[in-house]
């Protein structure tokens, strides 16, 4: 599989990882251990965690996911060398049972985190921590309209840097990246990074599919320019464009059948445009699954698209479409489908 450069940090990572925020809840250690598997035999190198996974977050299954991937290293000493690990720090609005309530990306905390992280991993070093949303007031998650208020709690963002620096020189971090970030905070990462002789980020991960391409008006450029690749979290809007939830149905076992939160992909537009892709897909005669995750993957900003399954089975029909290649005129079909209906998923 095609290896794009991480930044400017020297690590090289596959044009498709593994996400893993099933894991401990819908996927059980077996199960996800054999995904594991599976992913590696296709060439995938880049497994995504979280200290706040599995999804939907509970204080009884918090870190599960990370302690699976750690039993899965400690089958064989090899693995470690086969495969990057990143994984991510939670910002204030995290639940009550992350570090007494108190979770910031300060210095402390995210020390405090990463530790905790690489214990359940059972490794020395993560090859990529993130911040998983950030520390102040702004709109992540799907929300809009945004209303500016200062707020004299939040952590600095060189206070931040600061932290992340000491990670990076104690050889527990290879590099660093962000996350449901927003223009202005990439521009004030990088800012402070060159005034201060700070680190830089060297990637973002956010939403990008054919129902959210909102990462095209404002940070693609970045992504390009300044070498912060895009992490494309949700490539087929958490399976929203594979036309399961068509109608308002919810397939048992499904995430939403799962997560009581309500999905950003649920929205009243959203099934006209997945509709409108499964007629691309017919027209030319692919999976719209398929179609979904090579249009991600095609995109000059994104580094990797983060592929997840609740099932093998489902991960297996997903890995089918590593090869596939969009042509041109399939490229400005769906193009004309988004101008019809633009980000219905925000």
């Amino acid at each position: 599989m095609e290896l794009r450069p991480l930044g400017a940090s020297g690590i090289r990572v596959t044009a498709v990882s593994l996400g893993t925020m099933t894991f401990g809840s819908q996927t059980s250690e077996h199960e996800a251990h054999t995904q594991i598997d599976l992913a590696l035999d296709h060439g995938i190198n880049l497994l995504d965690a979280a200290e706040m996974y599995p999804v939907p977050p509970s204080a009884e299954t918090q870190g599960a996911t990370e302690s699976i991937i750690g039993t899965w290293l400690a089958k064989d000493r090899g693995r470690r060398q086969r495969v990057l690990l990143a994984t991510k720090a939670v910002g204030r609005g995290a639940s009550p049972w992350f570090r007494n309530g108190n979770a910031k990306l300060d210095r402390a905390n995210l020390l405090a985190a990463l530790d905790d992280s690489l214990e359940r991993l059972g490794t020395d070093h993560v090859d990529l921590y993130q911040l998983h949303w950030p520390d102040r007031k702004n709109n992540r998650f799907g929300e809009l309209d945004y209303k500016h208020a200062d707020d004299p709690d939040e952590t600095p963002i060189e206070a931040t840097l600061d932290g992340l620096a000491e990670l990076l020189a104690s050889g527990k971090v290879r590099a660093i990246g962000l996350s449901n970030e927003t223009p202005w905070g990439v521009a004030r990462f990088l800012q402070l990074a060159e005034a201060r002789n700070l680190p830089r980020v060297v990637s973002i991960q956010n939403p990008y599919s054919l129902l959210n391409r909102s990462f095209e008006i404002g940070l693609a450029e970045f992504a390009i320019r300044e070498q912060v690749g895009l992490l494309a979290y949700a490539p087929v809007g958490a399976g929203t464009l594979s036309g399961k939830y068509l109608d308002g149905t919810v397939p048992a076992g499904s995430r939403r059948a799962v997560d009581p939160r309500k999905s950003r992909y649920a929205t009243p537009r959203a099934d006209a445009a997945v509709r409108a892709y499964h007629e691309v897909a017919k027209r030319f005669g692919l999976d719209p699954l398929h179609m979904s995750l090579a249009f991600v993957r095609q995109r000059p900003f994104v580094t990797t698209a983060l592929l997840g399954a609740t099932t093998l089975a489902q991960l297996k029909h997903a890995l089918l479409a590593l090869d596939l290649i969009l042509s041109d005129e399939v490229l400005q079909a769906l193009d004309a489908v988004h101008r019809d209906n633009p980000n219905p998923c925000p």
